[in-house]
C-alpha cells in the first residue's frame, strides 16, 4: 500500500503539521510531494495566493535533505524582495526548529556575524536576493564554491515577478554561473501565483538546463470573488472638483477605517496621499489613526512596522502600498482590498485580489476610479479610461482566466555588459576565447547574441577604458570598469534613481527622488514633513512633521497596457452587458460612454477624420504597439508621407499630413517596410538608452536593441496592413 503525502514527510514536518492542527494536505502539496519526491525534475508550482505553496516546496524538499544530509548549502531560496527573504526565515525558522537543519537569511541587511557563521557551518537553507548572489559570486568566488559544491535544490519565489525582465534573465546567469563554479547539479522549483503563459514559464526555469519541468497545481479550487467597482467623474471647475474629491476620500474612509484593509495604489504619491487624506478624515472625526503607508521609499523599519501591524493587529488597520505588498509577504488575514484606479495588467489584479480572503475563502476587492470630465471635442479624450480599463481586466479574468503573457528580451545587450564586468571581477582576467565561453554560452545570450555583437560590445568597452588588453592579450577590467563594478548598486541590473535619505528627530523616514528646497512640504510614510535643512553633498534632507497644510490630491497614473485588455475595453463598449459589481455612480458613467462611443463611431472606423489635414487612428490595440506605429510615422514613414505632426495619447494617434487621407493611405501601400531597419523608427544617430548598463553598449547595438525590445513589430504591421 503507497504512503499517503503526510507519511512521506520526514517526521519534523509531521510533527510540525500536527502543531499547526491542520485537517489534511491541500491538493497542490500533495501534488509537489509527488512531483519532487518520485522524479528527477524540475517543477513549477502554480496555485493561488495563500494556497500553500511554499510549503508545499519545503516539505518534499527538506525531507530529501533530511534523509540524504547535503555537504554543503543543500538549497537556495532566491527572492525577489528582502521583506520576502525576512517573512520566509521566520516561517523555516519555525518549521525546522526540530530539525537540525539551519536557515540562513543573506542580503544587504543581515549582520557580517551570521554570514561568516554560513560560511563556516555550510548546512542547511540559505535564503538570497539575486543581487546578493551576484555580489558572492563576483567577488568571493572560492566561498561560493564551498559553500554550494552539493547544492541540491533552488527555490525561486514570485517567477512571475521575474520573467520578462533583465533581473530574470540575471538569475539565469547567475545559477549557470554557479553550477559551474561549484560544480553542482541542483533541481530548481519556482513558485507563483499569477501564471498563464506556461510555456514561457517552464522555459525560463529550465533555462541552461537539460532537465524536464513539471507543473503542479493548476486544479485548485478558486476563492470565492466579491468585487465592486465605483466611479467619480472630476469636473473642469476647481470648487466642484474639491467637493468630488472630499466625496470620494469619504468613500473610500467608511469602506476602509473599521476594516482590516489593504489599499493599493499604482504610484507612491498615490499611496502617500490617500494615507494623508484618512488621516485627516480619522483627526476631524475623532477617530483612531489606524493608517500607515508601504512602499520603496519608506524607511525598512517603518515597512516591517507596517507589515507587523497588519499580521498581528486583531483590530482595525489600513495600509496603502504599491506592488510592495502586493508578492507573498506574510500579513495575515484581510477583509478587503481596495485598488485605487485600474490595475494595468490582469497578473497584478490576480495578485492583489488574492491577498484578501484567506481565512473565509472570499476574496473581497474594491475598485476606485477617478475620472477627469473633458468637454473636448475629441471622443476619445471623454471616455472614462480608468473605468473601462478596470472592467476590461476584471471580465478577461472572470471569463477566460487570462493573465498576460510573458515577452523574453530579444537583445538584452545591458545585460550582456554587466555580466562581461562580473565575470572578469570573478576571474581576474581571461582571454578573449574563454571571456566568449564564459559569457556568450549563459542561458540568455545562447541563442540570442551572435559572435559579431558581442566583439563589437567588447571593443566599444576596450576603447572605453571599461575593459583592458594586457600585452599577454588577456582581457581584464579597465580602470572605469574597476570602478563601476567597486559600487555596491553594480549588482542590481534595474535601473536605481538618485535618493536623498530623509530623517526625523525620530529617525529614518524615507527617502525621496528629488531634492526639496528648505521650506519645502510633502508626504511621506503618512506624514506630512518639512524641509528644515538639506544637506546636497551627504543626500540627507532633515525635517520636522508639518501640519495645517493643504495635502496633495492623489491622481492616476499611466502604465502599458495590452493588447487584450484595450480590445476588451472597446467590446465593454459595444455589448449591452450589465456588469453586477458596477456600482450606480459607475453604471451610468459606463451607459454614457456607450452612447458616446456609439454615436461618434469609433467602435467601428479605425480612421476618424479631425478637423484640417488630420484625422485619428484607432487601431484599438495596446501601448507598445500603439508606440510602434508612433515612432514609424514620425520618423522612416514622415517624408514618404509629407507628415507634419504625430502624437500619440496611447489609445489614438493623431496624424497632420499634407496629404488627405485617401492619398495618405494610398501612398502607404506602396511603401515596403523593413521591420529589421532602426532607421525606420528611430532619427539619425538617435540610440535611446533605457536600461542600466546602456552607456556601456555602441550605438548600432543600442539602435538594434530598442527596436526589437522597445517596439512591437508584428503588432504594428499588422495594424497598418489592415489600414491599408
Amino acid at each position: 500500500m503507497s504512503k499517503t503525502a503526510f507519511e512521506r514527510y520526514a517526521p519534523f514536518i509531521q510533527e510540525y503539521i500536527y502543531r499547526k492542527n491542520w485537517k489534511d494536505l491541500r491538493e497542490v502539496q500533495v501534488e509537489a510531494c509527488s512531483a519532487i519526491l518520485d522524479t528527477d525534475d524540475h517543477v513549477i508550482i502554480a496555485s493561488g495566493t495563500a494556497s500553500g505553496k511554499t510549503e508545499a516546496a519545503f516539505f518534499p524538499v527538506l525531507t530529501k535533505l533530511h534523509e540524504n544530509p547535503a555537504k554543503s548549502i543543500g538549497v537556495i531560496y532566491i527572492s525577489p524582495l528582502k521583506a520576502l527573504i525576512n517573512d520566509q526565515f521566520e516561517r523555516l525558522n519555525g518549521l525546522l526548529e526540530e530539525s537540525h537543519i539551519p536557515v540562513w537569511p543573506w542580503h544587504g541587511d543581515i549582520p557580517q556575524s551570521i554570514k561568516k557563521r554560513a560560511l563556516k557551518e555550510r548546512q542547511g537553507v540559505l535564503q538570497i536576493t539575486p543581487e546578493s548572489l551576484e555580489s558572492m559570486l563576483m567577488r568571493h568566488p572560492g566561498d561560493a564554491a564551498r559553500l554550494f559544491s552539493d547544492l541540491r535544490f533552488v527555490v525561486i519565489d514570485e517567477i512571475h515577478v521575474l520573467m520578462g525582465t533583465d533581473r530574470g534573465l540575471q538569475v539565469l546567469c547567475l545559477l549557470s554561473r554557479l553550477v559551474k563554479l561549484a560544480r553542482c547539479n541542483p533541481r530548481r522549483i519556482g513558485l507563483s501565483a499569477t501564471l498563464s503563459d506556461y510555456e514561457s514559464a517552464m522555459r525560463f526555469i529550465a533555462g541552461g538546463t537539460e532537465r524536464k519541468v513539471q507543473i503542479v497545481g493548476l486544479r485548485m479550487h478558486e476563492r470565492t470573488i466579491s468585487l465592486c467597482v465605483e466611479s467619480f467623474e472630476i469636473p473642469d471647475d476647481p470648487a466642484k472638483a474639491g467637493e468630488t474629491m472630499q466625496k470620494c476620500n469619504k468613500f473610500i474612509y467608511e469602506n476602509s477605517h473599521n476594516k482590516k484593509c489593504l489599499i493599493f495604489t499604482n504610484s507612491r504619491h498615490e499611496a502617500e496621499s490617500v494615507i494623508a487624506n484618512m488621516k485627516e478624515i480619522a483627526l476631524r472625526k475623532h477617530d483612531r489613526d489606524v493608517f500607515y503607508v508601504h512602499h520603496g521609499s519608506v524607511s525598512g523599519a517603518l515597512r516591517e512596522e507596517t507589515e507587523m501591524a497588519l499580521r498581528e493587529s486583531d483590530g482595525p488597520i489600513v495600509a496603502a502600498a504599491t506592488v510592495t505588498l502586493e508578492l507573498g509577504i506574510d500579513i495575515g488575514d484581510l477583509d478587503r482590498i481596495i485598488q485605487i484606479g485600474s490595475p494595468y495588467t490582469c497578473s497584478s489584479f490576480v495578485q492583489r485580489l488574492g491577498r484578501s480572503g484567506r481565512r473565509t475563502g472570499k476574496s473581497q476587492m474594491m475598485f476606485v476610479n477617478l475620472e477627469h470630465r473633458n468637454s473636448g471635442v475629441n471622443v476619445f479624450n471623454c471616455l472614462p479610461w480608468n473605468l473601462l480599463t478596470t472592467i476590461a481586466v476584471i471580465q478577461l479574468y472572470l471569463e477566460e482566466r487570462w493573465i498576460e503573457p510573458f515577452v523574453l528580451r530579444a537583445k538584452p545587450y545591458s545585460l550582456l555588459a554587466h555580466q562581461t564586468l562580473s565575470v572578469l571581477m570573478s576571474h581576474g582576467e581571461l582571454s578573449p576565447p574563454e571571456l566568449v565561453r564564459n559569457v556568450l554560452t549563459l542561458p540568455p545570450f545562447r541563442h540570442t547574441i551572435t559572435q559579431e555583437e558581442y566583439r563589437d560590445l567588447l571593443q566599444y568597452m576596450l576603447a572605453n577604458d571599461y575593459l583592458e588588453r594586457m600585452e599577454t592579450g588577456a582581457i581584464i577590467l579597465g580602470l572605469k570598469g574597476e570602478r563601476l563594478a567597486n559600487y555596491y548598486s553594480f549588482y542590481a541590473v534595474f535601473q536605481d534613481t538618485q535618493e536623498y535619505r530623509v530623517l526625523s528627530e525620530r529617525g529614518a523616514v524615507g527617502t525621496l527622488d528629488y531634492l526639496p528646497a528648505v521650506g519645502d512640504v510633502f508626504v511621506l510614510a503618512g506624514y506630512t514633513w518639512k524641509a528644515e535643512a538639506v544637506d546636497e553633498e551627504r543626500k540627507t534632507v532633515y525635517v520636522v512633521p508639518e501640519r495645517n497644510k493643504k495635502i496633495p490630491q492623489w491622481t492616476g497614473s499611466k502604465g502599458d497596457v495590452h493588447t487584450r485588455v484595450i480590445q476588451r475595453i472597446r467590446q465593454a463598449l459595444i455589448e449591452e452587458k450589465q456588469y453586477p459589481y458596477l456600482q450606480p455612480q459607475a453604471v451610468d458613467l459606463l451607459e454614457r460612454s456607450r452612447d458616446l462611443a456609439r454615436k461618434s463611431g469609433i467602435l467601428e472606423r479605425r480612421i476618424i477624420p479631425y478637423g484640417e489635414q488630420s484625422f485619428l487612428l484607432c487601431p484599438w490595440v495596446g501601448t507598445k504597439v500603439m508606440r510602434t506605429m508612433a515612432a514609424l510615422f514620425s520618423c522612416g514613414l514622415k517624408d514618404p508621407l509629407e507628415i507634419k505632426s504625430v502624437r500619440n495619447d496611447n489609445y489614438y494617434i493623431e496624424i497632420t499630413s499634407k496629404l488627405s487621407a485617401d492619398e495618405f493611405f494610398s501612398r502607404l501601400r506602396t511603401i515596403h517596410i523593413d521591420p529589421d531597419d532602426p532607421d525606420l523608427f528611430l532619427k539619425n544617430e538617435e540610440a535611446p538608452q533605457f536600461d542600466k548598463y546602456d552607456f556601456l553598449v555602441p550605438q548600432p547595438l543600442l539602435r538594434k536593441s530598442f527596436l526589437y525590445n522597445r517596439m512591437d513589430l508584428p503588432g504594428a504591421l499588422e495594424v497598418i496592413e489592415q489600414l491599408v
